[in-house]
């Protein structure tokens, strides 16, 4: 009736407030909500998948024998999951953690593989788990070479926050001394088997420009933050109950759990970040509940945007108001461009002659690593940038295909020769045309545009995969093993899980969407520290990278909340 007060529930409104809300609960997405909640802040942390909690994952424990299939996909299993079906990690085992690629379509103009989780946790449950410090070779190379725009920082810049984030994490390897590849703070490495330590010795012997180490892996060799050591048992993607492995499930959500601070919302899809026209800063965040169709608003002072690259990108092209009609801070067009992946797919595999007499324990969770040696100190080849190599030597059992019976039975308990094989990863620059785009026409189960996929490798990262595979097979030739075999196939971009670049950072907000502090330059109050804030590639894995990234911001957005001035 006229006079009365509008029917508004302002109790709600104020349960929905928090000082931060965190997007995506993966590597950076977790590391987000720790450093936020461990400042003093009440944080949000939303995601759209299943709840998973350390540590109970329900298959981690099981034999190979107790799966329907032994561990293979079945027919209705690849039906279900046409896309994730396209990477070898998915298997009988993990297939939980995956999400559903007919519940959740998107178009490819060029064929990209979008590999995701659909549980808490994101792909910090399902990541190879390298971790390796860029250097100023990868942060001043767009500069050097013109291709895409200079990074706002260097490595002196990150280097105390690669240090912060590595005592946590825990982190196995060696001090290897090698300029353009940065020495961790590191648990005692992972051991090289005797076929490893000959390859290591012969190729030491024959080049003067490359150098073989240990993997640095993300398992640590002896208890890190309460959780067991690693147990060598090459399960990692079915989620660890000792928490042998960093994730966001076993190690920064429970840090964020024991400040009080944090509250988890899972099944929740962000659709937009709400823009408040009058104060020009981002209010909150408008989100779709998966399992009932209903959205919310949750309000916040500052955002972190860290959903994984592809899905950032959405949640930026589709916050559109009077003031950004093209997305949120995207002034610069920037977003949804620049999309980068690393490209493999190389292997060259060899017979080694000898060592019968030798074999090794467990199942180590890292290889052996090549740091990049091309275009190191000069530009030496045809293409720009470089490429790391991995490798392990194993034994395999060299049973005849006729075997039967009793003779299986004791063929099987005896090891066969010892083989080696080498695998690469190369960078891809950054291209503007390289891109993601909302649909004009399809829509998603949920109603939302689809993303759109536009992206390939161009003519520089062919000729890197080409130099790839005859480096690789000319190391096996060199060192004397036999037989060497070589394939040069090339993956399709987001095969490598490493998509990034499509809201980078930069000095000139007319170039770029964030700024050294990964601050969107338009949106004071939002942060991006997932794989769409970076400006180049590298060879190098990011992950270590975004988790430095993310403390670092979280350092400073909290600083300048404190002072008022977002």
């Amino acid at each position: 009736m006229p006079g009365e007060a509008p029917n508004i529930n302002t109790k709600a409104a104020a349960q929905n407030h928090f000082d931060a809300i965190v997007v995506g609960s993966g590597i950076s997405g977790g590391w987000a909500a720790k450093e936020l909640c461990e400042k003093g802040l009440k944080v949000l942390l939303l995601d759209r998948g299943e709840p998973v909690v350390h540590p109970n994952y329900p298959n981690a424990t099981w034999d190979p024998w107790q799966y329907k299939h032994r561990l293979r996909l079945s027919p209705e299993d690849r039906k279900q999951f046409p896309i994730q079906s396209r990477h070898w990690s998915l298997k009988e085992d993990s297939k939980h953690f995956y999400i559903n690629d007919l519940e959740n379509t998107y178009q490819e103009s060029k064929r990209f593989d979008w590999i995701r989780s659909g549980v808490f946790g994101g792909r910090s449950l399902l990541w190879s788990r390298a971790c390796y410090r860029w250097s100023d070779l990868d942060f001043e190379a767009n500069a050097k070479d013109g291709h895409g725009i200079d990074w706002p920082i260097r490595y002196k810049d990150i280097a105390p926050w690669y240090s912060y984030v590595e005592k946590f994490v825990g982190i196995s390897g060696t001090v290897d001394n090698i300029p353009q590849l940065p020495d961790s703070i590191c648990l005692p490495p992972f051991e090289m088997n005797k076929v490893e330590l000959d390859f290591k010795q012969r190729i030491a012997g024959t080049y003067t420009d490359r150098q073989i180490i240990i993997g640095r892996t993300a398992n640590a060799t002896s208890p890190v933050q309460g959780n067991h050591q690693c147990q060598a048992r090459d399960l990692c993607h079915r989620g660890c109950p000792f928490g042998g492995y960093f994730s966001t499930n076993a190690r920064t959500i429970p840090a964020a759990q024991a400040t009080g601070n944090l509250t988890i919302k899972t099944h929740s899809l962000v659709n937009r970040v709400l823009y408040d026209e009058q104060k020009e800063r981002a209010s909150g965040v408008e989100v779709l509940d998966t399992k009932t169709k209903q959205t919310i608003e949750y309000t916040a002072q500052v955002i972190f945007l860290n959903a994984a690259t592809a899905a950032t990108t959405f949640i930026l092209l589709n916050s559109v108001s009077n003031r950004f009609p093209n997305g949120l801070g995207n002034g610069s067009d920037q977003v949804g461009r620049n999309l980068m992946d690393h490209h493999k797919g190389i292997s060259a595999n060899a017979e080694v002659e000898g060592f019968e007499d030798w074999y090794y324990n467990g199942r180590r969770p890292t290889a052996l690593y090549v740091p990049r040696f091309r275009n190191v100190k000069q530009q030496d080849t045809d293409f720009l940038r470089g490429y790391h190599f991995g490798a392990s030597a194993y034994r395999g059992r060299g049973i005849p295909s006729d075997t039967i019976g009793t003779e299986l039975k004791e063929a099987m308990s005896v090891p066969g020769s010892w083989g080696i094989g080498v695998y690469g990863f190369g960078e891809c620059l950054p291209y503007e045309d390289n891109r993601i785009t909302l649909s004009k026409t399809e829509k998603d189960t949920f109603g939302r545009p689809q993303l759109v996929f536009d992206c390939e490798f161009k003519d520089n990262e062919k000729k890197m995969n080409k130099d790839m595979a005859e480096q690789a097979g000319a190391m096996l030739e060199k060192a004397g093993y036999k037989n060497v075999r070589i394939s040069n196939n090339m993956s399709f971009p987001g095969n490598a899980n490493h998509e990034m670049g499509t809201a980078r950072m930069g000095k000139d907000p007319k170039k770029s969407v964030l700024n050294a502090f990964n601050q969107m330059h338009e949106v004071k109050n939002v942060f991006i520290t997932d794989g769409s804030c970076m400006t180049s590639g590298s060879c190098v894995n990011p992950s270590l990278t975004y988790m430095a990234l993310t403390a670092r911001a979280v350092d400073y957005a909290v600083t300048e909340l404190k002072k008022g001035s977002i």
